[in-house]
């Protein structure tokens, strides 16, 4: 077996652990999906009258719940990763004939799988409100695969934070910006209607364009700018994620 089948089949075993840990602990994926739904309650029975955006308001919104969604994910796999590290589970790697970079793949796959998941409920909870996404087959696959680089670049992130904290309990912290920005993006009002300051930390920071490239795919008027931009910050936040997280990694191992 060569060293890059090696390191497939290390990943799958670390994967299939990631996953029984999950069916232990369902209401990590609970927890993802009930803050997000509670949210687009709120936003379209409560607050969605007091806001003008040309359009239904729960298609406005949904996209930028669905981006939410992702942020209220990746709190267990922080501290997940922190406690493979601080209980020792990677020191008994060491001595066995395993891939340790297979040990980061498995989260952030774990992660993909369980957001994924997540964000179908909240599309189908959406669907029962009201959204109706106008978009064609090769929109939504453009939707699909914006969303999957989002959830890529943020479970790099997520894991390279766990890696970096002291204890599980501050890795579980170390997620609370991610969680947030999105409130501070036109996820739910646009950004030309913010306030000085606001608006232009709202244009410029990385959810933004995201959002919008979300948000004109699923109502088929995609914009060329903002899909670039987002595939732009996507790409370049997985990266750095990555560099971080094998830093980490290698120094912590």
């Amino acid at each position: 077996m060569n060293a890059i089948s090696a390191s497939f089949a290390d990943s799958a075993t670390m994967m299939r652990r990631n996953f029984r840990h999950t069916m232990r602990n369902p209401v990590a994926l609970f927890n993802a999906v009930i803050v997000p739904v509670f949210v687009m309650f709120l936003m379209v029975y409560v607050f969605g009258g007091s806001f003008s955006v040309g359009a239904d308001y729960v298609d406005y919104a949904t996209p930028g719940l669905i981006i939410l969604t992702i942020g209220y994910g990746i709190g267990p796999t922080a501290t997940a990763v922190n406690s493979d590290m601080t209980t020792g589970f990677i020191n008994r790697l060491r001595v066995m004939d395993v891939s340790r970079a297979a040990v980061l793949n498995a989260h952030v796959i774990a992660i993909m799988l369980r957001t994924l998941v997540s964000i179908a409920i909240i599309i189908g909870v959406a669907l029962l409100m009201g959204f109706s996404p106008t978009a064609s087959f090769p929109q939504w696959l453009g939707a699909i695969g914006i969303v999957a680089l989002t959830v890529l670049a943020i479970g790099w992130l997520t894991v390279a934070s766990g890696l970096s904290a002291k204890t599980p309990e501050s890795a579980g912290l170390a997620g609370v910006p991610l969680m947030l920005l999105p409130f501070l993006s036109s996820a739910f009002v646009p950004a030309d209607k913010m306030g000085p300051g606001v608006r232009e930390f709202a244009e410029y920071q990385p959810f933004t364009p995201i959002i919008e490239t979300l948000r004109g795919l699923l109502t088929g008027t995609p914009s060329t700018g903002s899909a670039i931009a987002a595939v732009a910050w996507c790409v370049g936040l997985s990266l750095a994620g990555y560099l971080w997280a094998r830093a980490a990694f290698t120094k912590r191992a």
